[in-house]
């Protein structure tokens, strides 16, 4: 099932709204805010659909330009993703294996197999990449 936009409403919304390339973090600000009002709205128009889809790929594009994370060693991720959650050490023992291992792992002395790998992007729920 096809929904047909409608050209005339759709010019009015976007001439409300008015999306452009974001170019700043207030502008991402506001775009965000309105993508949540429309994504929270209980009925939208095929209309507001395709405004909501617009914003959505101007925020995905800023945020890809400004926040993109250079991808580090998989050692590094785990750092990372352990500081960003508050997850210390002894939380891993039991998901990744022995305290040994753990610390092992973490302090780069062993590298994380691909098992491991699959647990703890299961566990921070990241894609398992970021440790391979």
């Amino acid at each position: 099932m096809t929904l047909i936009t409608n050209p005339e409403s759709y010019a009015q919304l976007l001439a409300k709204y008015q999306p452009k390339v974001i170019e700043s973090e207030v502008e991402n600000d506001r775009a965000i805010a309105l993508a949540q009002k429309l994504e929270h709205k209980a009925y939208r128009t095929s209309e507001e659909d395709a405004i909501l889809e617009l914003i959505v790929t101007l925020i995905e594009k800023f945020e890809d330009e400004h926040y993109s994370i250079s991808k580090g060693t998989p050692q590094q991720m785990l750092l990372h993703l352990m500081e960003s959650n508050n997850v210390k050490q002894e939380n891993l023992v039991g998901v990744v294996g022995s305290r040994g291992v753990v610390s092992e792992v973490v302090n780069g002395k062993r590298s994380i197999s691909k098992a491991q790998a699959k647990i703890l992007a299961e566990f921070f729920s990241v894609d398992v990449g970021l440790f391979i």
